[in-house]
């Protein structure tokens, strides 16, 4: 004797829990659930998340149309999508951005139409899924693996330096401060005769937060490993990079006009504030104060040149780090 269907005493348990499973669902996910009347468009439910999403009560959202709560462009959308979905009769997948305390937000949407009742009034259901972090993150993982082909790069560039008979820093891969100084007396000498102008600058990376300094001399090293990359990258070979000492670092820019040195500076600095930095799985962030002095404009001797960017370095850092300051320059009559 065969049981039927209806009269199956596993089917009521089944309903039972299969009736919150999509709501339990959405809630762990932090998905948005809407519910609309087909014909009128007008919302008849929304799950806690799509009112806070909204930043709307349950009550001032059921009852109303997109047109009513949104701007006309948006509900114009948001109304297409659905004429899709309920043409079609079969699930249809889109993509919305919204604005949502101040920040954007890019939605993925799937949209099904249905009847509850064989003859009644069909609703459409959907169902908005926060892409937001992922997208996110993935940019994220995009530059991080950027930046470690640029590492490569660099130090694949380093390793065919190494073949100079200039010294070398080991913790930044820089040129030490006697390499820069015996550069600088040159890059004096060639100005001089030929009327040209150059900059130095100096840089000191800013105090470290305390999460940072936690984590002792291993994650300085990072960071020092990390500027050097950066100041060995952007500067070229007729440049000369330093570490001068501790956190202290200076570039000769040679044939580079104050301006000009600024401006390449500026780009330096914001791609410090940029940079990631990973230690013992934690990002370090680090920021740089910078001082820009030129030859002639801002000195006339190789000693006040360096007092010159001295100066302008204790200004920077008086502005709070993170920023390039220029030297004053001379006014002679």
């Amino acid at each position: 004797m065969t049981t039927s269907p209806a009269a199956d005493p596993i089917a009521p348990p089944l309903e039972g829990l299969l009736g919150p499973l999509l709501p339990a669902v959405l809630a762990r996910h932090g998905d948005l659930l809407a519910l609309k009347d087909a014909k009128s468009g007008r919302y008849v439910h929304v799950n806690p998340a799509m009112a806070l999403a909204l930043r709307r009560p349950e009550a001032d959202i059921v009852g109303h149309t997109d047109g009513e709560l949104f701007e006309a462009d948006l509900a114009a959308m948001l109304r297409l999508a659905d004429q899709k979905a309920i043409q079609q009769g079969e699930p249809v997948l889109s993509e919305h951005r919204l604005e949502i305390g101040g920040q954007r937000h890019d939605f993925s949407v799937l949209r099904l139409a249905f009847a509850p009742e064989p003859g009644g009034a069909r609703l459409l259901a959907s169902v908005w899924s926060d892409q937001t972090p992922q997208r996110l993150r993935d940019t994220q993982l995009r530059l991080a693996l950027a930046q470690i082909e640029q590492q490569q790069r660099a130090n694949e560039q380093l390793r065919k330096e190494l073949s100079d008979q200039g010294p070398r820093d080991p913790a930044s891969g820089l040129y030490t401060r006697a390499h820069f100084d015996d550069q600088l007396r040159r890059e004096v000498d060639l100005s001089t005769r030929e009327q040209r102008e150059f900059a130095a600058v100096f840089i000191e990376i800013d105090p470290p937060s305390e999460r940072v300094l936690a984590l002792g001399a291993e994650a300085e090293a990072r960071v020092l490993e990390a500027l050097g990359r950066l100041l060995r990258s952007g500067t070229r070979a007729m440049d000369a990079s330093c570490r001068i000492d501790g956190r202290r670092f200076a570039v000769l820019l040679s044939g580079v006009g104050l301006a000009t040195a600024h401006s390449r500076m500026e780009g330096l600095r914001r791609q410090c504030a940029t940079q990631i930095v990973v230690q013992d799985g934690q990002e370090l962030g680090f920021t740089v104060s910078m001082g820009v002095a030129s030859f002639p404009h801002t000195a006339r001797s190789q000693d006040d040149l360096l007092a010159a960017c001295d100066a302008a370095l204790a200004e920077a850092q008086r502005r709070g780090g993170n920023v390039v300051t220029l030297a004053s320059i001379r006014f002679e009559t």
